[in-house]
């Protein structure tokens, strides 16, 4: 292998980019963070998120980042979109090598080492995975992205969550402190004032919004609603391992809130992560790199 190629493990969502740098061994050099990088936000802005976390990582070590000398592993929301994922390859810049999965499979080599498990991905959006015995194939379920599907993601929670301040804007509820808390952080004051806030938001605007529910998570439509979440959570795992015989690991910024809510027959099966997504994005880029070389 090139000693003088760095990898570089990038995990890419709708709130944010985080990036392992790693040597040719893919021993971890730095790690760096940058805005949203799910392709469902724009590939151009992707790239962008990625190449100045990239160039942040690098920076850390004294190293100025060059691409050409780089295999990224990047695990991204949104490959599943054949269109999005396409544009994104098509504006690659000049890299030593590239290899793209979903933020699923990333986030699995990373929890679990590798080793065969489970994942739900509880971010800006969700999706779980498992790992085949083979360590290579891999399952997902869910993940069918705003503002259908990735259920109990921030996403999910901030849509359901601002439904209940509309109601107590209106009069149809109470304007409780959940409520003002919702409508303080989204900028609302009126009925007017709110629904320019909902034709501007996207995903990401209403994931902002899971931490005020779980701040709040004492409160009856709160503490119903991450309930809710729990439940599609065991959903997610039992159709990924009916056996119930594989170790289960709740990733992302909303794994550990949501712990609690899952209902309790898979709750000894759930494990901290390994390791994060990122690390599990520096693993795909050594397999990439370890391609390249036997085709070299």
């Amino acid at each position: 292998m090139n000693k003088d190629l760095f990898l570089i493990g990038v995990d890419g969502g709708g709130t944010g980019t985080r990036v392992a740098l790693g040597d040719a061994q893919g021993r971890e050099l730095a790690q760096a963070t940058s805005g949203p990088s799910g392709l469902g936000l724009g590939v151009e802005r992707a790239w962008q998120a990625i190449e100045a976390a990239c160039a942040d990582a690098f920076a850390q070590t004294g190293v100025a980042f060059d691409g050409s000398r780089c295999v990224l592993g990047c695990g991204l929301a949104g490959v599943n979109n054949r269109d999005w994922l396409a544009a994104f390859l098509a504006q690659a810049p000049a890299l030593a090598g590239l290899a793209v999965e979903s933020d699923a499979h990333t986030t699995l080599l990373g929890a679990h080492g590798g080793a065969p498990g489970v994942i739900v991905a509880l971010g800006t959006g969700s999706i779980a995975a498992a790992l085949e015995p083979d360590g290579v194939g891999v399952r997902t379920v869910g993940g069918y992205g705003f503002p259908s599907g990735d259920e109990a993601s921030g996403a999910w929670l901030g849509v359901r969550a601002i439904g209940y301040a509309q109601q107590a804007l209106d009069g149809r509820g109470p304007n409780d402190d959940f409520a003002q808390a919702l409508l303080l952080h989204v900028g609302a004051h009126d009925r007017d004032s709110l629904v320019v806030w909902l034709c501007e938001a996207n995903q990401t605007a209403y994931a902002s919004l899971a931490r005020i529910v779980v701040a709040h998570r004492a409160h009856p439509f709160a503490a119903r609603l991450l309930g809710d979440a729990g439940i599609e959570i065991g959903k997610m795992i039992a159709a990924l391992d009916p056996s119930a015989s594989l170790p289960v690991a709740l990733c992302g910024g909303l794994g550990a809130p949501l712990r609690e809510y899952v209902p309790s027959a898979y709750q000894e099966r759930l494990h901290e992560p390994l390791a994060g997504s990122a690390q599990g994005g520096l693993q795909l880029a050594r397999r990439e790199a370890a391609r390249l070389a036997g085709e070299a």
